[in-house]
């Protein structure tokens, strides 16, 4: 008689969810070069706020939730939002925070992406959880910034172009 053992891998690993995180940042860089500058900052539709300040947005949460993961210092999200005066102050900000999506990731283990912890002191929420929203925020925030580039008669990236 014998046993079979089965050992199940993940349908991601930690790496490859790291990969796919960055093919996401490196096409929502692209939408930030190719917005016009004054229109980054001023064009909006329906209400929604400019691309400028979604970007700030994804920014916070993105470096803000992979600090707090990897340090467990409390900061509301306001706190962790970039000054950005022009483009080039969000691609700064936007490079730095891949630098410490990067840091962080290699201080993260496994077995914390099950901890449940109160992100920004507001939201409780697995380190997992905090991860897949951050993604998801930033894929969210680009696809209005696809739609004001379609309404300024820009064609924007394809969404497929991540890697």
């Amino acid at each position: 008689m014998s046993t079979t053992i089965s050992i199940e891998r993940p349908i991601l690993t930690k790496d490859e969810l790291l990969v796919a995180w960055q093919g996401h940042r490196k096409l929502t860089r692209r939408v930030i070069e190719i917005f016009p500058e004054k229109d980054l900052f001023n064009f909006s539709i329906g209400g929604m706020r400019p691309f400028a300040e979604l970007c700030r947005e994804i920014i916070a949460v993105a470096a803000g939730s992979m600090q707090q993961i990897v340090t467990g210092n409390i900061r509301p999200l306001e706190e962790c939002m970039p000054e950005v005066q022009e483009k080039a102050d969000i691609l700064e900000s936007w490079d730095q925070t891949t630098d410490i999506i990067n840091t962080s990731w290699s201080q993260i283990q496994p077995e914390r992406f099950r901890e449940e912890i109160s992100l920004f002191g507001a939201y409780n929420m697995s380190v997992i959880g905090i991860i897949q929203y951050a993604i998801d925020n930033e894929i969210h925030h680009r696809g209005q910034g696809y739609v004001y580039l379609r309404a300024l008669g820009i064609e924007p990236p394809f969404f497929w172009e991540r890697f």
